[in-house]
């Protein structure tokens, strides 16, 4: 008995140890990270309690606010323009009562947008009140997401995925970014949780998924826009593929696909080049077939490595949530092998140096690889904030732009500019005759078959990423328009719209 009631003993006495120790790791070790944690609910009503700062556009208009309410929880509700709601939901995001703020700027800027103390700077400081909520300025104009978001509308009414992004290649500064299928974040800032909660189940129903943002958060086939990466490759490392002379073929066999071979074409079989077998003429007339075999000969090591230089197989580094943010894949060179699981081998290597096989790009970073081309070789960082000001109009932060990578030499970009400009310029350029020739337009179609492989696919992936100088700096553009018919072409349906944006940035500079 006495052995039993030892050990109760001790037992009870390791329990209250136990218990002590928990209550200063909570008490002590922990309080403050406790204290300031969002899911804290004294937190949580302390912030609601109190106007949340405004995001604003770059050209001056209020895209979110907060107003005082007389039902609900809390003191202050979100407010959204019901003008710019939808147009830059997929921006902004939205902060609800009962989700919280997983999305766009206002999750990625809470700390500035909810209200706080700021640490003095100054001896006036210490003598005023320095608690309130910061605005963030953005870098996209309310005109141009407009501009943009007509543009796909008009020219692809409907299309599932259908997206654009325009951004500053010398800064990284995004100027519109849009997708379809967008949403209206109105209902889910409702101080109703049952508007809140029908809101958001409606939305997660959706195809297309809305609430990821089509432009930084869906990738699709690049197809022959890839070819700016696969081309900066051979300038790069191979000068002696850059200098060869390529033969006008309709396709070719596939090594290690059967006997017969598998087939892969140009575009309707045609031949290609037409003229001099030049690498120009090559990326100006977009011969798959040809350009299969240039990524057979550069070999896996240098596309993968050339591929990951532009960012792919990793987040672009945009100033939006993370977990928002879709990574373009090209594959790695363990993937084109033959050992490794689920491997492609040469075939898929040759598929893959022309968009096809495992490689998907979002708008975004396509966007970027245009830009990379107009800025020299260097990749800027993308971001969509420009300055955050206090509420008394202090500066608090201005975005600097700063690099994210070097994909190119100055050299190679110069001569990639060159090409693109064939694109557009060359008779026998794809996209030659849509863009007026005083815009000197730079650029690169991309149509990716999905779903069948040969010369009449099912679906079409139809892109264009272009640059042009519009005022006083470049621009740099990417559309996408997914599972397009068979016979659809980015030429003949991204092109329009990316002409549309264009001539709409020229006139706005007037």
């Amino acid at each position: 008995m006495d052995k039993r009631i030892r050990r109760i003993g001790v037992f009870l006495v390791l329990c209250f140890a136990a218990l002590f120790v928990q209550l200063n790791n909570i008490q002590v070790v922990k309080a403050s990270s406790l204290a300031n944690n969002p899911n804290n609910p004294q937190i949580v009503e302390a912030q609601r309690n109190q106007p949340r700062g405004d995001i604003v556009s770059a050209d001056g208009v209020t895209l979110a606010s907060s107003v005082p309410t007389t039902s609900g929880f809390y003191k202050y509700r979100r407010v959204y323009n019901p003008y710019t709601a939808s147009l830059f939901a997929q921006i902004v995001g939205f902060d609800s009562n009962y989700y919280g703020n997983n999305y766009g700027v206002e999750a990625e800027y809470n700390r500035y947008l909810t209200s706080h103390t700021r640490a003095p700077k100054t001896l006036r400081d210490l003598l005023v009140n320095r608690t309130g909520a910061d605005n963030v300025t953005l870098t996209v104009s309310a005109k141009l997401q407009a501009q943009v978001a007509a543009a796909i509308n008009q020219l692809a009414p409907g299309v599932v995925g259908a997206a654009a992004v325009v951004l500053n290649p010398a800064t990284g500064a995004i100027e519109a970014m849009y997708a379809n299928p967008t949403f209206d974040p109105i209902p889910l800032v409702s101080t109703n949780i049952a508007t809140e909660t029908s809101a958001y189940s409606s939305l997660l129903k959706v195809p297309g998924s809305p609430l990821l943002g089509g432009a930084y958060g869906q990738v699709y086939p690049p197809g022959s826009s890839f070819k700016v990466v696969t081309v900066s490759a051979v300038l790069q490392s191979r000068p002696d593929l850059a200098s060869a002379t390529y033969p006008t073929i309709p396709f070719i066999p596939l090594p290690d696909t059967g006997n017969p071979p598998q087939v892969l074409t140009n575009y309707a079989s045609q031949l290609c080049p037409i003229g001099a077998g030049t690498l120009e003429n090559l990326f100006i007339q977009s011969c798959d077939a040809n350009f299969a075999n240039i990524g057979r000969k550069l070999g896996a090591p240098t596309l993968v490595n050339q591929a990951q230089l532009y960012g792919f197989n990793e987040k672009v580094p945009v100033d939006l949530p993370s977990y928002t943010v879709a990574t373009s894949n090209f594959g790695s060179v363990a993937s084109f092998g033959v050992t490794a699981p689920n491997a492609v081998g040469v075939p898929g290597l040759m598929k893959s140096a022309i968009g096809q096989e495992n490689v998907t790009a979002s708008a975004l970073q396509m966007a970027m690889a245009a830009g990379t081309v107009a800025n020299g070789g260097v990749e800027m960082t993308p971001h969509v904030m420009s300055q955050i000001r206090d509420n008394q109009g202090r500066l608090v932060e201005a975005y600097q732009p700063k690099a994210w990578r070097v994909p190119i030499s100055p050299q190679t970009a110069s001569t990639i500019t060159t090409f693109m400009q064939g694109v557009t310029a060359n008779p026998l350029g794809t996209a030659a005759g849509i863009f007026p020739p005083s815009w000197h337009v730079a650029a690169k179609t991309g149509t990716a078959q999905v779903g069948s492989f040969g010369p009449n696919p099912k679906y079409t992936t139809d892109w264009l990423v272009a640059f042009a100088q519009v005022g006083s700096a470049k621009a740099a553009i990417a559309v996408v328009l997914p599972n397009e018919p068979g016979s659809a072409t980015g030429a003949g349906y991204s092109a329009p719209i990316v002409k549309k944006i264009l001539g709409d940035m020229l006139a706005n500079q007037s």
